[in-house]
């Protein structure tokens, strides 16, 4: 078992998966995931969430060896989503004297996906309730929509400990040595990005708490320097860019107009843009195009017409950005089309039906490839832009 210490009698026994090649069904993990989960030792017992059913085996080996013999009292699930609750049934049944512990719309969820007898085991929790384990006392707190329905977040009174649920999670297995932000803010914008006033309304709560530590359910374990990480996750779910900058996202069917936006990103830079990012939506991985159309406070869309509409990689970026709440950006737009060019037009009407946008003429359009008067056109765009 991976040797990762929270506290003296709170012990990790979570496990890493390498071999996942997509999380959800859809986002790439390169450097696989962890499923955290915890045990606290004590007068009782109580097992925090349990893992999915690709490493129920290993992480019961885990806990076993955590518990040295002793039983387990309560069950709490924080989350019933399959990653996080997948092995409950076997661990209730492992101990079945063991109390489950969740709220009123956990206890809804269970029946969809197990077939074990609750009968006598449920203890439901509300708002602000405790639950003594000898010296250590947890404190639930509901998270609705952070980013299911049910889902609570748990303080540890004693040692002042949030086991925080999907909140502050990241990508990448434990060993994985990478920059935390940058795979937890792809983790939060496509998965948790459509709850921000949720999000928001937790931390709220928070605030109300001395939080020493935080436990995710997946992720390091944080101990030092919290408010860098609230303070990004009280950005992002305000929907404020994190950093200035621009992204370029292009959509380019034979390379024509991925010559131009990269034209347009040299452009921008020459004329002091302070930070160029650039994704071709075609062949890069989409959450990561998400990721930075919500890092950055402006972006640039150009887009190839493809049958009378948007070439679809380029309509897929904008569903996804629309379906996380997009809002508070400038954002221009290019278009390229031999005989009919509209996709700049339908773009243009799409961003500005999200919220608190503002876009920026003119809109550049390219027939077939780039000329001087485009050249031009790309000038006077990126001097509106960086007004």
């Amino acid at each position: 078992m991976k040797d990762i210490t929270i506290t003296e009698s709170i012990k990790y026994i979570g496990v890493d998966d390498k071999t996942i090649d997509l999380f959800e069904s859809q986002y790439i993990v390169p450097n696989g995931v962890s499923y955290n989960s915890y045990v606290i030792l004590d007068e009782k017992v109580a097992v925090m969430d349990t893992v999915d059913k690709r490493k129920t085996d290993e992480w019961l080996t885990n806990l076993e060896e955590a518990l040295a013999g002793r039983n387990v009292d309560y069950i709490v699930v924080s989350h019933m989503e399959p990653d996080h609750a997948a092995s409950l049934q076997v661990l209730a049944e492992k101990y079945p004297e063991a109390k489950i512990v969740g709220n009123a719309k956990t206890f809804n969820m269970i029946p969809q996906f197990f077939d074990f007898d609750l009968t006598d085991r449920k203890v439901v929790v509300k708002e602000g309730e405790t639950l003594s384990l000898g010296e250590h006392t947890l404190q639930f707190f509901m998270a609705p929509m952070v980013h299911w329905p049910e889902v609570m977040v748990e303080y540890e009174q004693s040692e002042k400990i949030l086991f925080a649920a999907d909140g502050f999670g990241k990508f990448g297995a434990l060993d994985t040595d990478e920059d935390w932000a940058c795979e937890a803010r792809r983790y939060y914008f496509n998965i948790v990005g459509k709850y921000g006033k949720q999000v928001q309304a937790l931390l709220k709560k928070a605030a109300t708490l001395d939080i020493q530590m935080i436990c995710p359910l997946h992720g390091p374990i944080l101990k030092e320097n919290l408010g860098y990480y609230i303070g990004l996750y009280d950005t992002w779910s305000k929907y404020e860019p994190e950093d200035e900058g621009i992204l370029v996202a292009y959509a380019s069917i034979h390379g024509n107009t991925a010559k131009a936006a990269k034209k347009l990103a040299e452009i921008l830079e020459a004329k002091g843009a302070k930070k160029v990012a650039i994704t071709d939506l075609s062949r890069d991985d989409m959450a990561e195009a998400v990721e930075d159309a919500f890092r950055y406070d402006k972006m640039v869309l150009a887009a190839a017409t493809y049958d009378g509409g948007i070439f679809p990689c380029m309509e897929d970026f904008l569903h996804h950005l629309k379906s996380k709440s997009y809002q508070k950006r400038t954002v221009a737009f290019m278009e390229n089309g031999t005989w009919a060019p509209t996709a700049g037009r339908q773009m243009k009407a799409f961003v500005e039906g999200l919220k608190d946008i503002t876009t920026v003429d003119p809109v550049v359009t390219i027939k077939s490839t780039m000329n001087d008067d485009t050249v031009k056109a790309m000038e006077e765009l990126a001097d509106n832009l960086l007004a």
